[in-house]
C-alpha cells in the first residue's frame, strides 16, 4: 500500500494517475462563474448529471444571473430544477440566497471579492460543503471543499477524522507546507485557490471511478 503521511503525499499519488484528462482544468465546470455558484447549491443530494439538466433549463429561460432568480416566478423556477430533486425546498432556498447576495453585496462580482466562510453558514440550507464549493470554485477563494469521497479515500488510507473540519484541516495543511513543491509540477503560474480545485478534483475522479490505491 502506498504510504500516505500528508495531503501533499496524496496529491502526488493523485496525479501520477491523470485523473483530470477529460476534465475541465480546475474541475467544476464553468470555473469562477455565477453558473458555479447555482450548482453548488443544486447538487445536494444528487448527481451531478441531474443539475447539468437543471442548468441547462436555466439557461434556455434566461435565469442564468443573481438579478434574475432573485426576481423569478418561484413556480417556473421550481419547474425548471426539478431534476436536481428537493425542487422545493432548493427553489425557495435560492431565490432568497440570490435576494441576500443583492441586499448585501449588491452585485454577484462583489460576493465573490467580499463574502466570508461565516456569512454563508449563516445563510438557511448552507453547510460548510456548499459554503467552501461556493467559495472555492465560483469566488475562488482558497478553501478546500470536503466531501463524502475524500472521507472515505482518507479511510482507505488508515485516516479517520472526528470532523468535516479536522479533514478540511488536514488536507489543506499538508498542500500550504509543501506549496513551493507543488508549484514546480505545472508550467504555468497556478494559485493555492486552483491546487485545491485540482486535488479535490482528483479525489472526486478517483473514487468514482473506483481505482485501487495499491
Amino acid at each position: 500500500m502506498n504510504n500516505i503521511n500528508d495531503s501533499y503525499d496524496l496529491f502526488v499519488f493523485l496525479k501520477n494517475k491523470n485523473l483530470l484528462e477529460n476534465s475541465p482544468e480546475f474541475w467544476w465546470p464553468s470555473y469562477g462563474t455565477f453558473e458555479t455558484f447555482i450548482g453548488a447549491i443544486l447538487t445536494q443530494n444528487t448527481k451531478w448529471t441531474n443539475v447539468e439538466k437543471s442548468l441547462e433549463n436555466l439557461h434556455k429561460h434566461d435565469l442564468v444571473s443573481l438579478e434574475k432568480i432573485a426576481n423569478v416566478d418561484l413556480l417556473l423556477f421550481t419547474q425548471l430544477i426539478t431534476p436536481s430533486g428537493f425542487k422545493n425546498q432548493k427553489s425557495k432556498r435560492l431565490k432568497q440566497l440570490c435576494q441576500n447576495v443583492i441586499e448585501d453585496f449588491d452585485n454577484f462580482e462583489s460576493f465573490q471579492n467580499e463574502v466570508s466562510r461565516e456569512w454563508l453558514l449563516e445563510q438557511k440550507g448552507i453547510g460548510p460543503e456548499s459554503a467552501d464549493a461556493i467559495l472555492c470554485y465560483a469566488c475562488k477563494q482558497e478553501e478546500f471543499v470536503v466531501d463524502s469521497y475524500a472521507n472515505r479515500l482518507l479511510k482507505k488510507f488508515g485516516y479517520e477524522f472526528e470532523s468535516y473540519e479536522d479533514l478540511k484541516s488536514w488536507l489543506e495543511f499538508g498542500i500550504n507546507e509543501n506549496l513551493d513543491k507543488i508549484t514546480r509540477f505545472y508550467e504555468f503560474d497556478i494559485s493555492l485557490n486552483q491546487i485545491y480545485c485540482r486535488l479535490h478534483g482528483k479525489i472526486v475522479e478517483f473514487m468514482k471511478n473506483k481505482h485501487d490505491i495499491d
